[in-house]
């Protein structure tokens, strides 16, 4: 009986021990989270399982491992050196390095290809028909990337071939134990052969993941039979058990010991170690053997929650990063670089990035899968910013050196007119410059008063010359204005005659014609004369029937009234053609009037139809330089 439970316990401990190796062993191999590998109950009941960690991720730089080379810092021959460096690495251990160096390798080698494109359009080549330039490095580069690829991939066939081997090991295991089993009668002469080939099996590396629980519970069924029939000597078992037992209590204390120590990363690392080690310990006794698992897996569970938590903390904080990085490139693409007109707003918006740019510094790492990702992103923003506004601050200073040209040319026009005398002409003139002045840009600040100042002494000049003069001019003005009162005097008093239409309209032109020959009055004074002047003339026009005269130079104002002065330039010179164009033809029908003989009847009818055109041509020159006039008001 005490044989029979001896096996038992012995059986139950190496079950245990088997199944705790084949666990972890198949964790790391599936790749599964660290928090989520578990080690079955010693027992093999179906007790809660323990957490035990055993992921094979490399921790960062913080965590033990060395720091990244700055990859984004070499040339691309340094690049590809660094390239040729992975490659004589383990594959195993170069995955990051790579995918670094093929991150820091592609933005310089895009940058080039944006330069060229940039360069092959500027040379007035379509877009379309760009191909970069053949690049020795990229090729180099490449044929790298493809031998690292063939390496990992005859290592990932050779990690395969091993496993399948591993699988038929582990089989020819469970088969002999199967055979051992198979013959009860020589079963105690078998143990040390059990023995033996349990340390065969867990020597033996990992397996397929398809067939991994097939073939522990293959095994565990095996060494179950084998305990079941297996009948040692009793005082072999108690002392197995009592060494098992004081190698498991040192244990215990070592992995209590662990939750003291700071690093729970190198904690961890221990705890696997021990575990190791238990699995490698044999049974220990059936009362026993319980209370001292749940001690080591107790001080197990205070670990894996510590590492745990650490993890869940590192991610939780890797996306907050990643957050407040996705933030950043949004806030700085949000830039709209092509409102960016003035240095002012290029100043505010390079302050901005370079804010922006001190905020990211102060982020730590986002995700593997990401943190790279985001680096390009924001660094192509920043660089794209960075090359528009050098392009601007070119662009500038070639037009503030075309726009001082333009205002040298103003100041040497201005500067030849200052002395002349010819008051009205030149004033428009000087006009005209000063408005073409505003219509020009900017020049650099170390021109820009020196030449506003040479300009302005030009014109001031002039104007100081034309108002010295223009004090005699007041007196004409005053008797300009004495006359035009006369002539609205005269319209009211022809508005009280008993003139005829024909009669009154003939004076009322006359009269017009006077006033336009009148030149100009004091400047306070023009629109109110010229008020009264109009008001008598509408009344005139109703009187004598001329309002289609009248109708036509009221529409003729309103135009002016929406009218530029450019404009008004335009058609003031329109008018002065027409008007022109009319004196001429009213100089050839009164030629022509010699030609005709009054006595004949036939002579007589054409005399009176050259007689109304000439009229006729006369109301349109009074209509003209009435227009002339409504327009030299407006200027």
């Amino acid at each position: 009986m005490e044989l029979r439970e001896m096996s038992e316990s012995c059986e139950n401990q190496e079950k245990d021990a088997i199944l705790n190796t084949e666990t972890v062993n198949e964790t790391a191999t599936s790749g599964v989270d660290a928090t989520d590998a578990t080690t079955e109950n010693i027992n093999g009941d179906d007790s809660t399982p323990t957490t035990v960690d055993n992921t094979t991720d490399e921790p960062h730089a913080s965590q033990g491992k060395p720091a990244t080379p700055d990859y984004s810092s070499l040339d691309k021959h340094s690049l590809v050196a660094a390239l040729e460096e992975q490659l004589q690495k383990p594959v195993e251990t170069v995955r990051d390095d790579v995918n670094l160096i093929k991150v820091a390798f592609y933005t310089l080698r895009n940058a080039e290809i944006a330069a060229e494109r940039e360069e092959f359009i500027a040379k007035g080549n379509e877009e379309a028909a760009f191909a970069p330039k053949e690049d020795s490095e990229e090729t180099r580069f490449k044929e790298l990337l493809n031998a690292i690829k063939e390496k990992r991939a005859e290592y990932n066939a050779e990690q395969e071939a091993a496993k399948a081997e591993n699988l038929k090991k582990k089989l020819a295991i469970i088969d002999e134990i199967n055979s051992i089993v198979g013959d009860p009668d020589n079963i105690n002469k078998q143990y040390n052969r059990i023995q033996q080939l349990q340390q065969e099996f867990k020597a033996i590396g990992e397996v397929p993941a398809a067939n991994v629980t097939d073939t522990w519970k293959s095994y565990q069924k095996a060494t179950e039979n084998f305990y079941d029939l297996l009948k040692m000597n009793k005082e072999l078992r108690d002392y197995d058990f009592k060494k098992n037992l004081e190698a498991k209590q040192q244990l215990c204390i070592e992995a209590e010991s662990l939750n003291d120590l700071d690093d729970v990363v190198i904690a961890f690392r221990k705890l696997q170690d021990l575990h190791n080690q238990w699995r490698e310990i044999g049974p220990v006794a059936k009362e026993v053997r319980e209370e001292l698992w749940a001690r080591f897996k107790e001080a197990s569970a205070k670990i894996n929650k510590k590492y745990q938590a650490f993890f869940e903390n590192r991610k939780e904080k890797e996306k907050e990063n990643e957050v407040a990085k996705i933030a950043l490139c949004e806030r700085i693409e949000a830039i709209d670089i092509d409102a960016l007109k003035s240095f002012a707003k290029w100043d505010e918006a390079t302050k901005t990035i370079i804010a922006i740019q001190e905020e990211w510094k102060k982020l730590g790492f986002a995700s593997r899968k990401v943190n790279a990702d985001l680096f390009a992103r924001f660094r192509q923003t920043c660089d794209k910013f960075f090359a528009r506004k050098a392009e601007f601050f070119k662009a500038m200073k070639e037009e503030f050196a075309s726009n001082l040209a333009k205002k040298i040319a103003l100041c040497e026009q201005a500067e030849a007119l200052k002395d002349s005398t010819d008051w009205r002409k030149t004033t428009d003139k000087l006009i005209a410059l000063q408005k073409e002045w505003k219509t020009i840009g900017q020049v650099s600040k170390k021109h820009s008063d020196a030449i506003w100042n040479r300009f302005i002494t030009a014109c001031d000049y002039f104007f100081e010359q034309k108002n010295k003069q223009t004090s005699s001019v007041h007196q004409a003005e005053h008797a300009n204005l004495v006359a035009k009162r006369e002539i609205i005097s005269s319209i009211n008093a022809l508005l009280e005659s008993e003139s005829d239409d024909k009669e009154g309209a003939k004076k009322v032109r006359q009269l017009m014609k006077k006033w336009q020959e009148i030149g100009h009055v004091p400047f306070k004074e023009k629109d109110k004369v010229y008020a009264e002047y109009k008001a008598a003339i509408d009344k005139a026009f109703e009187k004598f029937d001329m309002k289609e005269t009248r109708a036509d130079l009221n529409n003729f104002e309103s135009s002016l009234n929406s009218t530029s002065q450019d404009k008004m330039y335009r058609e003031r010179e329109r008018l002065v053609r027409s008007y022109e164009q009319k004196c001429n033809e009213l100089k050839t029908y009164e030629n022509n009037l010699g030609f005709f003989n009054a006595q004949s009847k036939g002579g007589n009818s054409m005399l009176k139809e050259v007689e109304r055109r000439i009229q006729r041509i006369k109301d349109d020159l009074a209509l003209l330089e009435q227009k002339i006039k409504m327009v030299d008001e407006k200027l």
